[in-house]
């Protein structure tokens, strides 16, 4: 066949369907086991969580000059938005009353859905029902969708005192990895272009940011004043520096900095965004998870909304906590919702992917599911292929996901003051996310959330090929400039499609093999302060090949619970940018749904041979291969 494949997938929800009718049928016999208790015996549901639709919003005044900010009407004049709409105006106030005294506990008042959120007894809904102005009341969720958190598996690691980097020094093999994490989506053209986020507001979505608030990779964003805003949605305060940790690797994607020569010069940057405004938001608590977080999450995009965010980076994924696969379409969940609404309000919403990749959920996670969100998958930097634990694609509805992907495995700051090495694509996300914001940068605001979405995707080293597992592939920050400035040129085709009586092979073209010139990293770039921080130039030799995949714990924890990387997995990274040319294919039908696709490593000219029925009735065989995208159908 011509050569290894690396990657195969189905794309067939069989499983989910499986999954499904396992857990009914062992709730099913867990009832009828229960020793003393009957089906008519189940106790009756106490108060449950409520969503509560009203009619209007008639007669109530709203002022949008003093309800958003100055950087919000900003914004909004940039992109050629209205100043304000329906789902901006708050929520009638006698609604609000009426529901409030008729039930246990009012949760949330959401003005973008017209909505509150309560905790009400089954003869409390009823009631509700039946007062004016409320259109529907809703149960959610249901609770057989659940899973207890406690059987949710997760490997934790611990790092040894040996592994964690003093705020001072980072090992060799780890700075060549916080080089190689932004230098792969094109950091050298940003610097050049003098893009790195400026006057770009990010709002951060997280567990908590604990030690933000003096670690020395954040020196220079709190001495230029840039952390525009903080608020804790679960606890109803701006102080978001304690508790969880998790938004503090995060942000490090986006805002940190390598330790500098001295106390007050910053080294080189661990993310593409470090001169934009942050807004940070603690919406995830560190406990189990609970449906709080949801309406956490709506209550702090209205608020990043009125605050003049262009761009909101969430690694955050709820899946079969919550949810069946077959809902992962973007409009169950309400998070799902609420990001769509975002983007319509002119708000980029980037997403993790999920870590779900190598365990029984495998698909992306809400709100990476929704239409107008950016799901990141996880890369592997050795390879610069799909990383196991990454989640993959399609959505429930067969659309596309995840759709582009950065490194899955980051060099990152931490919450005691150092540096260390993590997993999971909470880190692709803000790496992308960073991107944008130059991209937006670039365009001088005015792109929309839509527009920035679509260019980012582009902007994928694959595009227009795709698979499940990469999405678009890796968004290049070269082609994202060039496409700014108009179409790309057209690439030279570097393979041919031979016909035979049965088969179609795909065939290399002689000059396609020749390995082509690639810049060496003989020089320092101008963010690199000193010798003794280039010491990634010659770093000591890895325990494995160069480019050989990295192994990674068999169930990475989920999206917004990632643990330290053991040292045993640092990846084996090749000399940037090398990595070897590779085949990409897949078999997709009239609609673009994937039935197969794969990643082959090249030996020879003929590299795969797919039967000529396959690429019948409507279907179509694309392959990518060296920037190049041909298809083949009958």
């Amino acid at each position: 066949m011509g050569g290894v494949g690396y990657f195969w997938a189905p794309a067939g929800p069989a499983l989910s369907f499986v999954m499904r009718g396992l857990r009914l049928l062992l709730g099913l016999l867990g009832l009828l086991a229960a020793p003393g208790r009957s089906l008519a015996q189940v106790p009756v549901a106490g108060p449950a969580r409520y969503w509560v639709r009203f009619r209007d919003k008639q007669g109530v005044r709203f002022d949008a000059a003093r309800y958003f900010s100055p950087a919000a009407r900003a914004r909004r004049q940039r992109q050629g938005l209205p100043a304000a709409d329906f789902t901006d105006h708050p929520v009638r106030p006698d609604y609000v009353a009426a529901v409030q005294a008729g039930v246990d506990t009012l949760t949330l008042v959401s003005r973008w859905f017209n909505a509150v959120a309560c905790r009400a007894t089954p003869a409390q809904a009823a009631a509700l029902r039946q007062l004016p102005g409320v259109v529907a009341v809703e149960a959610w969720p249901v609770a057989s969708h659940l899973r207890p958190a406690g059987r949710l598996a997760s490997k934790q690691v611990t790092f040894a005192d040996s592994q964690v980097a003093s705020p001072a020094t980072v090992p060799p093999a780890d700075y060549l990895l916080a080089r190689q994490q932004t230098a792969a989506l094109g950091r050298p053209d940003l610097l050049r272009a003098g893009l790195r986020g400026q006057g770009v507001r990010i709002a951060v979505f997280d567990v908590g940011f604990r030690g933000t608030n003096w670690h020395p990779a954040f020196q220079e964003l709190r001495r230029e004043k840039r952390i525009a805003g903080t608020y804790d949605f679960l606890k109803n305060q701006p102080a978001v520096y304690r508790g969880g940790a998790h938004g503090t690797e995060v942000l490090g994607c986006l805002a940190g900095h390598l330790p500098g020569p001295d106390s007050l010069h910053v080294g080189p940057a661990l993310g593409l965004a470090p001169a934009a405004i942050y807004l940070l938001a603690r919406t995830e608590g560190l406990a189990s998870e609970r449906y709080t977080e949801e309406e956490a999450w709506l209550r702090a995009a209205e608020w990043a909304d009125q605050q003049g965010a262009d761009i909101i980076s969430s690694s955050l994924a709820y899946t079969e906590q919550r949810y069946f696969p077959e809902q992962m379409d973007g409009r169950h969940s309400l998070i799902g919702r609420a990001a769509t609404l975002a983007a319509r309000k002119g708000m980029l919403v980037v997403s993790a992917a999920g870590n779900d990749g190598d365990d029984d959920w495998v698909r992306i996670g809400t709100p990476a599911d929704a239409d107008s969100v950016l799901a990141v998958g996880g890369l592997d930097p050795a390879t610069g292929l799909h990383v196991a634990f990454s989640s993959v694609g399609p959505s429930a509805d067969r659309r596309l996901k995840p759709d582009v992907s950065a490194f899955g495995i980051v060099l990152t700051s931490m919450a005691g003051g150092g540096y260390e090495r993590v997993e999971g694509t909470s880190f692709s996300a803000p790496l992308v996310a960073g991107l944008a914001a130059c991209a937006q940068q670039a365009s001088g605001g005015k792109l929309t959330a839509m527009q920035l979405f679509r260019q980012v995707r582009e902007a994928g080293e694959l595009y227009p090929y795709y698979d499940y597992a990469h999405g678009y592939g890796r968004p290049e920050a070269s082609r994202l400039l060039a496409r700014q400035q108009g179409a790309l040129a057209p690439v030279a085709p570097t393979f041919d499609f031979v016909v035979h009586d049965s088969l179609v092979a795909v065939v290399l073209r002689p000059a396609a093999t020749v390995p082509a010139a690639r810049p060496l990293p003989l020089v320092a770039e101008a963010d690199e302060l000193s010798p003794s921080t280039a010491s990634w130039l010659t770093p000591p030799a890895p325990v494995r090949p160069p480019g050989t995949p990295t192994p990674t714990p068999p169930n990475v924890a989920p999206v917004g619970k990632e643990q330290p990387a053991p040292a045993e997995a640092a990846p084996a990274l090749p000399p940037y940018p090398v990595y070897p040319a590779r085949l990409y294919w897949h078999l997709a039908n009239a609609h673009g749904v994937l039935h197969r696709y794969e990643v082959r490593a090249v030996t020879q000219r003929l590299v795969v041979q797919v039967p000529r029925r396959l690429a019948r009735a409507g279907s179509v065989l694309r392959v990518y291969y060296q920037g190049y995208t041909g298809q083949y159908a009958e």
